[in-house]
């Protein structure tokens, strides 16, 4: 398979590195000092590009790509609120395909499983008040993160008592502290932590009078995130329009 590279930091050089493990080829690489490549036949010839940059610039990637008719997996986050519904016309009606997760690991996918099973047990207790916490690197530019997002989104879908999500504290690298933990009885806190090189953990408690469940994904290195793109571009190859983790992982 033909993979191109959107963004070439830490995750995308480990997806290379896996990429070429399975047998791809990397046909084009394009970072911040080369986009005009986006224009290349090297670029047009990809059966797959691999998306990992930022929030403010992912959604014009997509429209490069799909500029070229080349498919994308994509696993940047903080951009569904402002373009999710035009980039979800394009794939939907426009013929073109986009792979996206907030988190590729295959951890990550079981525990979401496990995320949406606890939930619906747990909205017949309503004793219980959920919370989730997530905690990332010091560069991780979004907050809540996309993961804990998309948890949230899973837990409101399957609790009747939550309607909503929000966002709650985020304690910054220099240890200050903006936004509030308290939430209306509607609506799921999402709290958020930037702290050293911490590649990623999301926690989901409930939490009553007489005791408290927790589960917690701790991801200890983001090779588990590449491998999952690749498996995801794999996937993408012979398949189209939107997709995401639960099309490819059937938990």
């Amino acid at each position: 398979m033909k993979i191109a590279l959107i963004g070439y930091g830490k995750m995308g050089k480990m997806i290379e590195e896996i990429a070429r493990s399975r047998g791809h080829e990397i046909v084009s690489i394009i970072d911040v000092d080369n986009p005009q490549d986006f224009d290349s036949p090297e670029f047009a010839s990809a059966d797959v590009a691999i998306e990992f940059t930022a929030p403010m610039v992912a959604f014009d990637n997509y429209l490069k790509a799909f500029s070229h008719n080349v498919k994308v997996v994509s696993g940047s986050t903080g951009w569904i609120k402002e373009h999710g519904a035009e980039v979800t016309k394009m794939c939907n009606e426009g013929g073109q395909t986009l792979f996206w997760a907030s988190n590729f690991s295959i951890g990550v996918a079981i525990f979401s499983a496990v995320n949406r099973y606890l939930a619906k047990i747990m909205n017949g207790f309503p004793q219980y008040e959920v919370s989730i916490e997530e905690t990332h690197h010091v560069h991780k530019l979004d907050a809540p993160s996309g993961t804990a997002i998309t948890l949230a989104e899973e837990v409101v879908g399957n609790i009747d008592r939550k309607n909503e999500w929000v966002k709650g504290t985020l304690l910054a690298p220099d240890g200050t502290v903006s936004g509030s933990a308290e939430g209306k009885d509607d609506e799921l806190v999402i709290n958020s932590i930037r702290r050293d090189e911490v590649t990623g953990i999301h926690t989901i408690t409930y939490d009553s009078e007489a005791d408290k469940i927790t589960i917690t994904h701790d991801a200890h290195t983001r090779k588990g995130f590449a491998l999952g793109a690749v498996l995801a571009a794999e996937f993408t190859a012979t398949h189209k329009g939107l997709l995401t983790t639960s099309d490819l992982f059937k938990f």
